[in-house]
C-alpha cells in the first residue's frame, strides 16, 4: 500500500477580487500600483499591502588596485617605439633611390672585383712565358727557374726550431 504523501499538492485558483461591502470601489489587478500586492492575513482576510520587493544581491565593492609600473612604462612606450618606426620608414622611403643606387655600385664593385682575381693571374703567367724562356738573368745553372725548398723542425711544444733551406 502506498504511503501518503506528506503535503498536500495543490492547483492554483483563479484570481477572484474579495466581496466588498456595497460602497466600496473594486480594484482589478491591472490597477493596483507597483509595491503593492494581495496579501493573506493570519486570519484568512486577503486585503491590499504595501510590500518590499526582494532586494538584489550586494556586488562587493573591492578597493581599487594601483596600475602596476611595467603597465604605465609599456604606455608610455608605445608611442615612442611606434613613432620611431613610422620615422624609420620615412627615413627609408627618401633613402630608397640612393639605397638603389649604392646597391648598383656594389654589384659593379663585386664584378670588379671578381674580373680581376681571374684577369691579374692569367696576365702574369703569359708575361712570366715571355720572359722567362731559359736566358734572362737569375735563371740559374743552365737556363732553368730556381726552385727554394725549407725544412723547419721542432722538438716539443717550447722547443727550439732548427731549420735548413735548399736552392736547385
Amino acid at each position: 500500500m502506498p504511503e501518503p504523501t506528506p503535503y498536500e499538492i495543490t492547483t492554483p485558483r483563479p484570481f477572484t477580487p474579495p466581496r466588498l461591502p456595497a460602497g466600496q470601489p473594486v480594484i482589478l489587478p491591472a490597477e493596483i500600483p507597483p509595491g503593492v500586492d494581495w496579501v493573506t492575513l493570519p486570519n484568512g482576510v486577503r486585503t491590499l499591502a504595501y510590500t518590499q520587493p526582494a532586494a538584489p544581491p550586494q556586488v562587493p565593492v573591492t578597493a581599487p588596485q594601483p596600475v602596476p609600473a611595467w603597465a604605465k612604462t609599456t604606455a608610455l612606450l608605445a608611442p615612442t617605439v611606434g613613432g620611431g618606426i613610422a620615422a624609420g620608414g620615412i627615413g627609408l622611403s627618401y633613402a630608397a633611390p640612393g639605397l638603389i643606387a649604392m646597391s648598383h655600385a656594389l654589384w659593379s664593385a663585386a664584378a670588379l672585383v671578381v674580373a680581376a682575381v681571374i684577369t691579374v693571374p692569367v696576365l702574369l703567367r703569359t708575361t712570366r712565358r715571355a720572359i722567362g724562356d731559359g736566358t734572362g738573368p737569375g735563371t740559374g745553372q743552365g737556363g732553368g727557374a730556381t726552385h727554394i725548398t725549407q725544412n723547419i723542425t721542432a722538438t716539443g711544444m717550447f722547443g727550439r726550431a732548427i731549420g735548413t733551406i735548399n736552392h736547385r
